[in-house]
């Protein structure tokens, strides 16, 4: 895993719905500033990861670690305000509250006043400045994405937990939100673990990429191997 410890380390980590278990012995590590990407199947366990990895669903067996302390048991509150943030699949943004609302709402973690993480949060998504008075409903599926986004990070988060980001969104804005998490994560240092299906997408951001298959990382490949839906197909086995 090279020099640096891990951020974020993940053992024999089990995790399910009731009785049907998902998730068998997922072992990972992500270290700071490092993007890591996650491939597979649909089914295969990607977003019960993510969610078991926020506190959503609990951990049957194994343990999650964050910057050294053990958070398995912690609830999705405390583990955000250790820094995790977490953006679902669906956004999940208020719908009937402003866009500025909606950040608002994401500063209740911040140790910052309110009105400076925000005013820095803008820098960083500047196509949020024109709808700032306007419902978070009333924007595209791209925009929604972005105030997603720009919110998780007024909590001034370490690591990103992303899932599925660019489904259903246009090439121009899935363009903008790579470019986005490129900056953030460069400047703020940022981790970010990745669930997408959008292939330029994950390779365009990740530095490594791990394949879930059936509840378990059953490999890393580069991310240029990530890019060719071929390759993908021969050496993994995804369809």
């Amino acid at each position: 895993m090279g020099q640096s410890p891990a951020l974020l380390s993940v053992e024999g980590l089990h995790s399910g719905y009731g009785r049907i278990p998902i998730l068998g012995g997922v072992a990972l590590a992500v270290r700071e500033g490092e993007f890591v990407g996650i491939l597979g199947h649909n089914g295969m366990g990607k977003t019960t990861l993510l969610r078991t990895l926020m506190g959503y669903l609990p951990a049957t067996a194994g343990q999650v670690r964050f910057d050294g302390r053990d958070v398995t048991r912690l609830s999705p509150t405390a583990r955000a305000r250790a820094g995790i943030g977490y953006v679902p699949q669906g956004r999940e943004i208020f719908p009937a509250l402003s866009v500025r609302e909606n950040l608002r709402m994401g500063c209740l973690l911040s140790a910052r006043g309110e009105d400076e993480t925000i005013a820095g949060i803008l820098a960083d998504f500047p196509r949020l400045n024109a709808y700032l008075d306007r419902p978070g409903g009333a924007l595209s599926g791209g925009e929604q994405q972005l105030l997603a986004l720009a919110r998780c990070l007024c909590g001034g988060p370490r690591i990103l937990l992303l899932d599925e980001p660019t489904e259903g969104i246009q090439p121009s804005i899935i363009e903008e939100i790579i470019e986005t998490l490129r900056r953030i994560g460069r400047e703020r240092g940022i981790a970010l673990l990745l669930v997408e299906q959008n292939l330029n997408c994950i390779a365009g951001l990740s530095d490594r990429v791990l394949i879930l298959q059936k509840g378990a990382i059953t490999r890393e490949v580069p991310p240029e191997i990530a890019r060719d839906r071929a390759l993908i197909d021969e050496f993994v086995g995804m369809h």
